[in-house]
């Protein structure tokens, strides 16, 4: 497998967008929008690779997402929570809800995210059923087959549950105030 470039900083050609939220081209990044909204790339599902997304938030409580692993096309942005699995992008919230974690089933740890207006590297290796997740070069979490994962405790986490090892991925709207900005999306092979 060759690195491929999902966005092509142009438009949002192979993307389909599902919510009322959305994202807009801007100097050739894909930006945030309005309400709660999922941009999945719906050309094709992937397996063992790895997801490469470089962002930045203009504010600390910007709040979006990677989404992997969805399980099948969505038909609305809850498909992707509760069939996929979210990697949180959202430098202040608890471990089990910040940047770096899966969200609300690992913990990440507090700081690694850079301030807002700088370019963060998330990179999430999808090896069969293990997923890990380094930003700008730590390892913040592991999830795989013996991670203890804690009940779901809200609605809207994810329900609980092992995910398809080949799926599609997207990338979260979460509300009106938070703007992130996204510059590459691409997925490789696996170092």
């Amino acid at each position: 497998m060759t690195t491929k470039q999902l966005f092509n900083g142009r438009d949002m050609d192979g993307w389909q967008m599902l919510g009322r939220g959305s994202f807009r081209v801007e100097d050739g990044l894909l930006v945030t929008e309005g309400g709660m909204g999922l941009l999945w790339y719906e050309r094709e599902p992937f397996g063992n690779a790895l997801l490469r997304v470089e962002y930045r938030v203009s504010r600390e409580e910007d709040n979006s997402g990677v989404f992997i692993r969805i399980n099948g096309a969505p038909d609305d942005v809850w498909y992707a929570v509760h069939h996929g699995y979210e990697v949180q992008i959202l430098a202040t919230d608890d471990e089990y809800h910040r940047t770096g974690c899966v969200y609300s089933l690992t913990t990440a740890p507090a700081g690694v995210q850079l301030p807002p207006g700088e370019w963060n590297v998330l990179e999430i290796a999808l090896r069969g059923d293990v997923t890990d997740v380094t930003l700008n070069g730590t390892l913040m979490t592991t999830l795989g087959p013996d991670t203890e994962v804690p009940p779901q405790e809200f609605p809207y986490e994810p329900e609980r549950g092992p995910r398809p090892e080949t799926g599609y991925i997207g990338l979260q709207n979460h509300d009106g105030d938070s703007t992130v900005a996204f510059r590459e999306v691409s997925v490789g092979p696996l170092p």
